[in-house]
C-alpha cells in the first residue's frame, strides 16, 4: 500500500475536480456528501498504508514515492514525492478521519446555505492541501500545501463575506500568515545553499552525521519557526486565530483542531535532527515560546463571553503547550497532545456549533444557560471534551498533558513546568466557566424569544442526527485516544505502554531520553499534581460560576486581550500605515524616478549620437580619415618624446 500513497491526497484532489465542475448540479445535499465520502476515502486509504507500515521492520517503516519531476533547474532538483513513514501516516489518520466527521457535520449545519456546494468545495482543497503538507518528501511540496492551506484558511474563514468582520478577518489570517511564510522561503533557501537539496532525508542525514554545521542548522531552525510561528498562531503572530472565528462553525473546528494550526508543529518534528543539532539556546527559545503564549492565552480566554472565542484563545493555548514539548525534546508528547488536541478540539468546536445552531446563531454565553435539559447530547458530548481538555483522568487529553509536564520537569526546566501547570488550572478554569455559563447557570435565554419573533415560545432544540452523530464518535474517541500512549505504571499492561513512542521512534532518534531522571522515576507523583491541578480548575470555576460563592472576577484588559491585539491594529492603522504610505511614495519618486532618468538619458544620448549617423559614405571616409591622421601623429610625437 505504501505504493499508492497517492490516494491519500488524490481522494480529496477528486472531491474537489467534482464538485468544481458538478457541485451546482449536485446540490444540496448531494454536494456535502459527496465531499464526505472523498474526504472518509482518503482516511481509508491512509488506514490501509498505516497498516502496510506497521507490519514491516521498523527499519522499513519509511517510503518515499516520486509522482514526476518537478523543479528540475541545473544544481536544484526538485521531485513532486510523497513520503509514507510513521509521523506523515499518523497526521494523515487524524487529519482525513476528523475531517470526515467536520464534513458530515457540516451537511447540517450549512443546510439552507445559497453557497452550499462551493463551501464542501473548499473543505476539499483545503484537506488536499493539508495532505500534501504532512506527506511531501521534501520542503517545496511541504511549502505547496502549506500555502494552500493558507488561501483555503481565507476562503473559508471570509466565506460569509457579506459580513464585513468576515472578510477582514479572511484577510488578516492571510496577511499574518505571509510573515511567516517568508521564514519558511528564506529557510528553503539557506537548505538548498547548504546541502544542495530540499529532501527531508538529505537534510537530516547531514544534521546526524555533523555534516550541517550549528550555526546553519541554527538557521535553518529559527527560519521555519518563525514559519511555525505564523501557521501555529504562537506568540507575536496568534492575533489572526481568535478571529478566524468569523468563518462557519466547521471552519473554526478544521482549522483549529485537526489540521492547519498543527502544520508548524509537525514541520519543527519533521526536522528534530537539525534542531538537535543547532546551538544549545535554540530548543529554551522554542519552549519558552510556547510556554509564554500557553499562558497569555489562558489569561485571555478567563474573561471571553463568545463560546467560540473562548475555545480560540484555547487552541492558541494548546498549542503553546505542544512547542513547550518540542522545545525541552519531547517530540512524541507534542505529537501525543497534536492528536488529543485535534479529537477533544473538534468536538468541542463541533459543540459549540450546535448550540449556535439551537440558539439561532446566538453565540454570547451570557444570553445562554441551563441548556442542558434541550440538548441532552450536545451536553453530554460537550462535558466529555470539556473533561478531556481539562486534564481529568482518564479522558485523552489528561495523558498527553501530562505527558509534556514531565518532560518539562525532567529536561530540569522547572519554571517552565510551573508555567504549563498554572496554565492547566485555568484551562480547566475557564473550561468550567464555559459549561456552566452555556448548560447550567441561570436560564438567560427566553428574552430572546421577542428577538426572534417567537413570541414567548422559543425554546433551544437540539441538532438533528447528522450533526449529533459526529459529535458521539469524537466523544468516544476523546475518552479512547490516551490508550496510545500510556506511561509506565504498574496498572498499565507493558504491551499497551508507550505504543505511539514506539510507533514514532524510527522517526524522532533525536528525542530527549529521561530515564532514570527523578521526573521518570515519581510518575506517579506527577500525576497526582497534574490531576490536582485539573481538579482546582474545575472547582474554582463550579464555585464562582455555579455556585456563586466568590465574586467572577473578569477583567476588561484579559477581556480585551491585554490589548495586544487593539496595539497592533491602531499603529498599523496609524504610524504604521504613514510609513508604508512613505516608503510607497519613496519608491514611486526616488527609486521609479531614478530608473526613468536611466532611460531618458539613454534615450537623449541616442537621440544625440543619431544626428552623426547621416548615411553618407564619404562623411564616414572623412571621419576615417581623421582618426587615422590623429593615431599617425600620436605616434609620430610619442616618439619623438
Amino acid at each position: 500500500m505504501t505504493d499508492v500513497v497517492w490516494l491519500i491526497p488524490a481522494f480529496p484532489l477528486a472531491g474537489f475536480l467534482v464538485l468544481l465542475l458538478f457541485g451546482r448540479r449536485l446540490g444540496e445535499p448531494g454536494a456535502g456528501y459527496f465531499g464526505t465520502a472523498a474526504i472518509f476515502a482518503s482516511f481509508l486509504a491512509s488506514v490501509a498504508v498505516y497498516v502496510d507500515l506497521q507490519g514491516n521492520p521498523e527499519d522499513q517503516r519509511e517510503s518515499a514515492s516520486t509522482l514526476f519531476s518537478w523543479v528540475p533547474v541545473g544544481a536544484l532538483q526538485v521531485d513532486m514525492a510523497l513520503l509514507a513513514d510513521p509521523l506523515t501516516i499518523t497526521m494523515c489518520l487524524f487529519i482525513t478521519g476528523i475531517s470526515s466527521m467536520i464534513l458530515l457535520y457540516s451537511v447540517g449545519y450549512m443546510h439552507g446555505d445559497s453557497e452550499f456546494s462551493k463551501f464542501f468545495l473548499y473543505l476539499c482543497l483545503f484537506v488536499l492541501s493539508m495532505t500534501v503538507l504532512v506527506l511531501g518528501e521534501n520542503l517545496l511540496v511541504t511549502f505547496l500545501g502549506w500555502e494552500g492551506v493558507g488561501t483555503c484558511s481565507y476562503f473559508l474563514i471570509a466565506f460569509w463575506h457579506t459580513r464585513e468582520s468576515a472578510a477582514t478577518a479572511g484577510k488578516k489570517a492571510f496577511v499574518t500568515n505571509r510573515v511567516g511564510d517568508w521564514g519558511v522561503m528564506l529557510a528553503m533557501f539557506l537548505c538548498f545553499s547548504a546541502v544542495g537539496s530540499l529532501s527531508y532525508t538529505v537534510l537530516n542525514n547531514n544534521a546526524e552525521s555533523g555534516l550541517l554545521a550549528e550555526s546553519t542548522a541554527t538557521g535553518i531552525v529559527m527560519l521555519l519557526f518563525v514559519g511555525a510561528i505564523g501557521k501555529s498562531a504562537q506568540l507575536p503572530l496568534y492575533i489572526w486565530l481568535p478571529d478566524a472565528m468569523e468563518g462557519p462553525t466547521p471552519v473554526s473546528a478544521l482549522i483549529h483542531a485537526a489540521t492547519m494550526v498543527t502544520a508548524g508543529v509537525f514541520l519543527m518534528i519533521r526536522i528534530n535532527p537539525v534542531l538537535a543539532a543547532s546551538y544549545d539556546w535554540v530548543n529554551p527559545v522554542i519552549a519558552w515560546t510556547g510556554a509564554i503564549t500557553a499562558l497569555f492565552a489562558a489569561s485571555i480566554a478567563v474573561a471571553q463571553n463568545d463560546i467560540k472565542k473562548v475555545l480560540a484563545y484555547s487552541t492558541v493555548s494548546q498549542l503553546g503547550y505542544m512547542f513547550l514539548a518540542i522545545g525541552t525534546g519531547a517530540y512524541v508528547a507534542a505529537i501525543f497532545h497534536v492528536i488529543t488536541h485535534a479529537v477533544f478540539k473538534a468536538l468541542l468546536f463541533l459543540g459549540s456549533g450546535s448550540v449556535i445552531h439551537a440558539m439561532n446563531d446566538e453565540q454570547d454565553m451570557r444570553k445562554m444557560g441551563k441548556l442542558a435539559k434541550y440538548l441532552p447530547i450536545t451536553a453530554s458530548t460537550f462535558i466529555i471534551g470539556w473533561l478531556a481538555i481539562a486534564g481529568v483522568p482518564p479522558f485523552g487529553g489528561f495523558w498527553s498533558k501530562d505527558e509534556i509536564l514531565l518532560f518539562a520537569l525532567a529536561d530540569g526546566a522547572v519554571g517552565l513546568y510551573i508555567i504549563a501547570l498554572l496554565t492547566a488550572v485555568l484551562t480547566a478554569f475557564y473550561m468550567t466557566r464555559q459549561v456552566i455559563m452555556t448548560f447550567y447557570g441561570e436560564q438567560k435565554w427566553t428574552s430572546k424569544a421577542e428577538e426572534h419573533g417567537a413570541h414567548g415560545d422559543f425554546k433551544p432544540h437540539e441538532s438533528p442526527p447528522i450533526m449529533t452523530i459526529p459529535l458521539i464518535v469524537l466523544a468516544v474517541s476523546a475518552v479512547i485516544i490516551g490508550l496510545i500512549q500510556l506511561p509506565s505504571l504498574a496498572a498499565v499492561p507493558d504491551s499497551i505502554e508507550h505504543r505511539l513512542e514506539d510507533w514514532l521512534h524510527v522517526v524522532t532518534p533525536a528525542e530527549a531520553d529521561i530515564a532514570g531522571s527523578w521526573a521518570d522515576e515519581h510518575v506517579v507523583i506527577l500525576i497526582v499534581i497534574a490531576t490536582l491541578a485539573a481538579l482546582v480548575g474545575i472547582a474554582a470555576g463550579w464555585l464562582v460560576y455555579q455556585r456563586k460563592r466568590f465574586k467572577a472576577i473578569e477583567p476588561t484588559i484579559l477581556a480585551g486581550g491585554w490589548y495586544y491585539d487593539r496595539t497592533i491594529t491602531n499603529f498599523m492603522g496609524g504610524p504604521g500605515r504613514e510609513s508604508f504610505q512613505a516608503v510607497s511614495d519613496f519608491d514611486s519618486t526616488v527609486v521609479d524616478g531614478a530608473v526613468g532618468a536611466v532611460g531618458v538619458g539613454v534615450e537623449r544620448s541616442g537621440k544625440g549620437l543619431s544626428r552623426i549617423q547621416t548615411g553618407y559614405v564619404r562623411q564616414y571616409a572623412a571621419v576615417i580619415g581623421l582618426g587615422v591622421v590623429a593615431l599617425l601623429a600620436w605616434f609620430i610625437i610619442r616618439g619623438v618624446l
